[in-house]
């Protein structure tokens, strides 16, 4: 099982539905819920592409654990 818990740092992998542009955002985890696998939390840095206004430092979001790239606890997260 794995332990995604609250302020916990995952980087995400999203794609824009109209463009297909992926990219990479990290996403502090707020709760989970690990029956339907989904990760819901708020973006922790400034994405490359916005979305068409809808994503930001501080959007709230849901995920699926296929989404997630890199897990890291907060205590071991140094941001680059």
């Amino acid at each position: 099982m794995l332990d995604y818990e609250r302020d916990d740092f995952v980087k995400i992998e999203l794609f824009g539905s109209t463009t297909g542009v992926e990219q990479w955002v990290w996403l502090v985890i707020d709760h989970c819920d690990h029956q339907n696998e989904l990760v819901f939390g708020r973006v922790d840095n400034e994405p490359l592409h916005d979305h068409g206004g809808r994503l930001k430092v501080g959007s709230q979001v849901s995920v699926s654990y296929s989404q997630i790239r890199e897990h890291r606890k907060a205590w071991e997260f140094k941001p680059n």
